[in-house]
């Protein structure tokens, strides 16, 4: 059964950093494409970065510049370093599995629990 599992979320100022972690087992991660996607209060889940099996990467125009997706397939985790975080980073952070490289929640077949990221003003 296949299962993700993100942690690293958490409270930090503006300006600060958090590194976020997905953990990925019961199904071959390594053949996947891995998403982060957020989901701010009241508002659509948005897609926030995407890295395929190759280590192709994209990301969303608000957080190029600032975040970097990442992964490790020897232990089937991906990455999301998020840096000179702002307010509007605020949302629950999840991780996906699919088979296409894109931002759109659409596509993608196993999802993460969530993780909470504050940044405060």
């Amino acid at each position: 059964q296949a299962q993700l599992v993100e942690s690293g979320g958490g409270s930090v100022q503006a300006g600060g950093s958090l590194t976020l972690s997905c953990a990925a087992s019961g199904y071959t991660a390594s053949s996947y494409s891995m998403g982060w996607f957020r989901q701010a209060t009241g508002k659509e889940r948005e897609g926030v970065a995407a890295i395929n099996s190759r280590g192709v990467t994209i990301r969303a125009d608000s957080v190029k510049g600032r975040f970097t997706i990442f992964r490790d397939n020897a232990n089937n985790t991906s990455y999301l370093r998020m840096n000179s975080l702002k307010p509007e980073d605020t949302g629950m952070y999840y991780c996906a599995a699919g088979t296409i490289l894109w931002l759109l929640p659409s596509g993608y077949n196993y999802w993460g629990q969530g993780t909470q990221v504050t940044v405060s003003s």
